[in-house]
């Protein structure tokens, strides 16, 4: 595979285990890791790379479960050279790799509200970006004006965000394109008040979700008029283990490694939640957290 590979001024590795790098801490490796030093370098890697070459993207791999099998292909990490957090009067231009939390911080500093509920959301730009991610009354089809990415062939594009046609947890990205900046909107505001907020969301997830715990966010996605964790609640869900994997006692639309998990029992106990809660409720839970790879027996 490595043969196949065009130059990159970054960084390319083969057979890197991901579980250190996800929140749930599991999974296989990936065949080739790659991380580009910019946006010209990633473009001009993809736009090289040849297209029977599967590629996938992951940011701080919060909300992802990458299967026991590992990720056939490239896998893309963006790190050094797409973190930058420009601060505009009215926004903020954000790499694809800066964190959630830290442009809510950096808007905070700067006097400009509107970006509080990015506090909330454990993860980066990019992510935010590709899957619309919002929490506490946001999201990012509120605040977004443009998104830059890169195709899979090597173009580097400015999308205004209505051409993302964004909706609830979903962009409409070229396939396989890479995310790797955006602007955000803002409006100035009160510094106490900003911080207030922040602070008001920073004290709400520590109570309410597993936030130290080896998690990744809220698995399924609302029902339209309905909470995902009611229903599960409901389903008599609430602190079901499969394996190292368990339905989460604090927040149960929250899924935990207790230690010992696969990748395949915390897919597996999540199937089985939707099971339980489509036999109770008939409602079809739809998962939030991404998932990928191959289950070790296709390794």
């Amino acid at each position: 595979m490595m043969g196949l590979l065009p130059t990159l001024r970054g960084r390319i590795q083969e057979a890197v285990s991901l579980a250190p790098t996800t929140w749930f801490r599991v999974g296989g490796p990936a065949e080739l890791l790659v991380r580009p030093a910019d946006a010209s370098d990633l473009a001009q890697f993809l736009g090289h790379l040849p297209l029977e070459v599967p590629v996938i993207t992951i940011g701080a791999a919060s909300n992802l479960i990458v299967r026991d099998g590992g990720i056939q292909g490239v896998t893309i990490r963006l790190a050094r050279g797409f973190n930058s957090i420009k601060i505009e009067a009215d926004g903020i231009i954000a790499g694809a790799a800066a964190l959630d939390v830290t442009v809510a911080e950096h808007a905070a500093a700067a006097g400009l509200a509107g970006l509080e509920f990015l506090s909330g959301i454990p993860g980066t730009i990019g992510g935010a970006v590709a899957m619309n991610a919002g929490a506490y009354g946001g999201d990012i089809a509120q605040v977004l004006d443009w998104a830059e990415i890169v195709t899979r062939s090597g173009e580097l594009l400015r999308l205004d965000a209505q051409k993302l046609h964004l909706s609830y947890r979903h962009a409409q990205l070229p396939p396989e394109s890479v995310v790797v900046r955006a602007r955000l909107r803002a409006l100035p505001g009160d510094g106490a008040a900003i911080a207030q907020r922040m602070a008001e969301i920073r004290a709400n997830r520590e109570a309410s979700q597993p936030v130290r715990a080896r998690t990744g966010g809220s698995t399924f996605r609302n029902p339209p008029e309905m909470k995902a964790l009611e229903l599960i609640d409901n389903a008599g869900c609430r602190g079901l283990t499969l394996g190292g994997a368990q339905v989460s006692e604090k927040h149960c639309n929250f899924l935990l490694n207790t230690g010992r998990a696969s990748a395949a029992d915390l897919e597996g106990l999540g199937e089985e939640v939707r099971r339980r809660v489509r036999g109770i409720s008939g409602v079809d839970l739809h998962w939030e957290i991404k998932r990928v790879g191959r289950p070790a027996s296709c390794a």
